[in-house]
């Protein structure tokens, strides 16, 4: 399934990867990370990154500034409440959570090779 994005939806393959992050880690609690790390992966392998601050936290805002106006395909985080998961897949962007608080490269490149290792959601709400 692809969006219009220019990109293919397939893992690896043409798309866009955003991890919450706070001091260039992974953020546990996705709406209140800093800022954003926006991956370009494609053939399996980074091949760009954007640093994007996101507008204030409220409910519904981030699913769609980051389908809409950061076209991302996928969403790697720590935790995340059930509502905000539902937003996401309502836009068919996928949500992996669980990840462990570390670089947000390694993660990426770790969920790009089918190695991240991912334990419980985070978030409890």
């Amino acid at each position: 399934m692809s969006k219009d994005t220019g990109f293919e939806n397939e893992k690896g393959d043409g798309m866009k990867i955003a991890v919450p992050t706070l001091e260039g880690k992974l953020c546990p609690h996705f709406g209140h990370c800093a800022e954003f790390a926006i991956f370009e992966a494609e053939d399996g392998k980074i091949v760009g990154k954007e640093m994007a601050e996101p507008p204030p936290h409220e409910p519904g805002v981030l699913p769609k500034w980051l389908g809409e106006e950061k076209k991302v395909d996928v969403i790697i985080a720590g935790g995340m409440g059930v509502r905000a998961q539902q937003l996401f897949a309502a836009k068919n962007i996928e949500v992996v959570v669980g990840a462990p608080a570390e670089d947000a490269e390694k993660a990426v490149e770790a969920w790009l090779a089918g190695t991240l290792e991912t334990g419980g959601n985070l978030c409890d709400h």
